[in-house]
C-alpha cells in the first residue's frame, strides 16, 4: 500500500482520458448514463464520472463526488446486464443541498455511529458533530459540517480497469484530530469483482474506519424490494443496538433471533417481527454482524442472492465487521435513476467496517491510527450468476 501511495502522488494530477466517461458528447455508458450530467464544480473542486471495465462486459461507473459508486452493470442469468446499485443520473442529485444520501459513498472518516459525538484518545477528549440522535454518523455530516461523502476526491490514478481517488481531511476537521491523506481504490477484475482497497496515513493519533455504502439490488429493478433476496452472513454474534442505533456494548449470538443468517434465508423473513426488540429498535436490520472470517479477506463474509434475477454477490474483507442495512429509511421521497422512486427495502447496503462505537469500547477492534503507520481496508464485492 505504500507504493501505492507514492504512485498515485507521483501521479496526481494527470488525466488518463481512457477511463473518463463524457469526452464525446452522446457517449452514454452501458447502465445509460450520461457523463455530461457528472461534469460540474462543487466548493470549487472540478467533478466527473469515471467508469471502469472488462473483458466480459462488467462495467462500473464512479463519480469522484463523494467517491461515490453510481452504477454496476453485470450480467443476469438470461445474460441481459443489469444496473445493480441505487444513485442518482447527475452529480447534482448527490449534492446535499439537493439530496442527503449515501448512495454508493466513500464513508470517512468514521463510518457508522460514535456516541454523543464524543471519544477520548491519548487522554484527550474530542467533540464531533452530533446529526443522528445525538450520535456522529458517518462523520457527522450535516449542512453545516461536510463529510467526505459531500466532498470532491481528487483523481490519482486511472486507467480501464483502475480508479485511485484520494482526500485530505486536515486536523480538527469536524473535530477529528490529525491530518489525514486517504485513497481508495477502485479495480474492476477479470472474475467479475469489483476490489475496494482503502489506504491512509495521519500526522497525529486519530481514528478511521472507512466503508462503502452502496445499496445494492440485484434483481436489476429498483421498483423491488430486496425482501425476496437469499441472505447468508458469516456470523454467528452481532452487536445490538439501543432505540437511537447506539451499540450497547454486548456482543450477543444470532442463534435462536431473526439476526441469525448463518443459513441462507430471504431478507424479509424475519423483518417485521417487530416482538423482537432489535427489529423494533433498527426499524427492521440497521445491524453490525461481527464475522467469523477473523480478518481472512479469502473467506467469504456475506452472500446475497436473487432468485429472479440468477445474480449473486458474495462479499470478502478483512474488517472484524459488516453493518447490514436494509433500506428502512427509503420512503418514496427520493428519486433515482431513470426516475425510479426508491421505497421502503429497495436497497441493501453491506458496509464492512470497524464496530460502531469502536473508540469508546476499547475491547473492540481498534480504529486508532498513530503517524508512522498505515491504515488499510479491504473490500471485495464478486458477482456471478446461478441459472
Amino acid at each position: 500500500m505504500r507504493n501505492l501511495l507514492i504512485t498515485a502522488s507521483l501521479l496526481a494530477g494527470a488525466v488518463v482520458s481512457s477511463c473518463v466517461s463524457g469526452t464525446t458528447k452522446n457517449v452514454r455508458t452501458a447502465s445509460g448514463l450520461d457523463p455530461q450530467n457528472f461534469v460540474s464544480v462543487y466548493d470549487g473542486d472540478s467533478t466527473a464520472l469515471y467508469t471502469l471495465k472488462n473483458a466480459n462486459g462488467m462495467e462500473v461507473c464512479v463519480t469522484n463526488f463523494g467517491g461515490r459508486i453510481v452504477s454496476i452493470m453485470v450480467p443476469d442469468k438470461a445474460g441481459k446486464m443489469q444496473d445493480v446499485v441505487l444513485g442518482f443520473d447527475s452529480v447534482q442529485a448527490y449534492f446535499p443541498e439537493n439530496n442527503q444520501t449515501d448512495f454508493g459513498a466513500a464513508i470517512g472518516r468514521y463510518a457508522n455511529r460514535i456516541n454523543q459525538g464524543k471519544f477520548t484518545l491519548d487522554g484527550t477528549e474530542y467533540q464531533l458533530p452530533r446529526n443522528n440522535f445525538g450520535h456522529c454518523l458517518h462523520g457527522g455530516t450535516d449542512m453545516g459540517t461536510k463529510g467526505w461523502q459531500y466532498r470532491v476526491y481528487k483523481m490519482m490514478e486511472c486507467n480501464d480497469s483502475t480508479l485511485v481517488l484520494g482526500i485530505e481531511s486536515k486536523d480538527g476537521d469536524n473535530g477529528f484530530p490529525g491530518t489525514v491523506k486517504a485513497q481508495v481504490k477502485y479495480t474492476v477484475k477479470s472474475d467479475n469483482s469489483l476490489d475496494i482497497s482503502y489506504a491512509a496515513t495521519t500526522d497525529k493519533p486519530t481514528i478511521i474506519n472507512m466503508t462503502n455504502h452502496s445499496y445494492f439490488n440485484l434483481s436489476g429493478d429498483a421498483n423491488k424490494p430486496v425482501t425476496d433476496q437469499q441472505l447468508t452472513i458469516n456470523a454467528s454474534r452481532y452487536t445490538p443496538v439501543d432505540s437511537t442505533y447506539m451499540t450497547t456494548g454486548e456482543i450477543l449470538p444470532v442463534a435462536g433471533t431473526p439476526m441469525d443468517f448463518t443459513n441462507a434465508k430471504l431478507v424479509g423473513a424475519e423483518i417485521e417481527k417487530r416482538d423482537f426488540e432489535q427489529i423494533r429498535n433498527g426499524n427492521g436490520y440497521d445491524h453490525n454482524w461481527v464475522l467469523d472470517t477473523n480478518g481472512d479477506d479469502t473467506k467469504e463474509a456475506v452472500n446475497l442472492f436473487c432468485p429472479a434475477s440468477g445474480i449473486r454477490l458474495q462479499v470478502y474483507t478483512n474488517e472484524p465487521g459488516i453493518q447490514v442495512y436494509s433500506g428502512n429509511f427509503l420512503d418514496g421521497t427520493v428519486k433515482g435513476k431513470g426516475g425510479i422512486v426508491y421505497q421502503q427495502r429497495t436497497g441493501i447496503c453491506l458496509e464492512t467496517q470497524k464496530y460502531p462505537d469502536t473508540p469508546n469500547k476499547p475491547e473492540w477492534p481498534s480504529a486508532v491510527l498513530r503517524p508512522g503507520e498505515m491504515y488499510h481496508s479491504h473490500c471485495i464485492f464478486k458477482f456471478s450468476v446461478q441459472k
